[in-house]
């Protein structure tokens, strides 16, 4: 709990003119005001008797008109270093800048296609593509043969490992990446 007194004057303003002095400024002033912040347990958690009785007299303040109460939410959760996302086994994170790929904080290496070709199902997440779909898009061509796009994804989920699901095979279809994929693109 933080408590901070807070003296506030008011001064009227100095009149000057013909034949007049100017004004001292008055000793009167408005009374100290004290701000009063603590957290209040929505749940789980059960107030002191002292905290309760506190915030029983700004109840009564505020009633009275004599106070004012600001809500400020809470600041949000921040994760200790220790259980990043990044550190899950199961994550990738992938730095678009540097061309690096992180499986679980450990380097992964992708060639050029590979890399790309994550990136691109990653940055369409729930989208299925054919393979003269990912051929046009992440080759840049559609000349070659559709079995290449299938022998990139083999190796791509082979590195990975069998453990992570990376990509889902849309029978008929294409690919997609796959819903329990846990990919962060990052820029750095």
């Amino acid at each position: 709990m933080t408590v901070t007194a807070i003296q506030q004057r008011r001064y009227p303003p100095r009149l000057t003119g013909p034949g007049r002095a100017p004004r001292r400024p008055s000793t009167a002033s408005v009374a100290p005001a004290l701000t009063v912040t603590f957290t209040v347990p929505l749940a789980g958690e059960s107030m002191s008797p002292q905290a309760f009785r506190l915030l029983e007299v700004v109840r009564d303040l505020v009633d009275r008109g004599e106070g004012t109460v600001t809500i400020t939410p809470p600041a949000p959760l921040a994760l200790p270093a220790a259980v990043e996302p990044a550190d899950d086994p199961g994550h990738l994170r992938v730095s678009r800048d540097s061309r690096t790929v992180r499986l679980g904080g450990a380097p992964l290496e992708l060639t050029r296609l590979e890399f790309d070709l994550l990136v691109f199902l990653a940055e369409n997440p729930r989208r299925v593509f054919t393979r003269q779909q990912l051929l046009s898009s992440v080759w840049g061509y559609d000349h070659a043969v559709a079995r290449t796009v299938d022998v990139h994804i083999r190796r791509l989920r082979a590195k990975v490992g069998d453990a992570v699901p990376l990509i889902t095979t849309v029978y008929g279809v294409g690919y997609r990446l796959s819903d329990d994929a846990e990919v962060t693109l990052t820029a750095d």
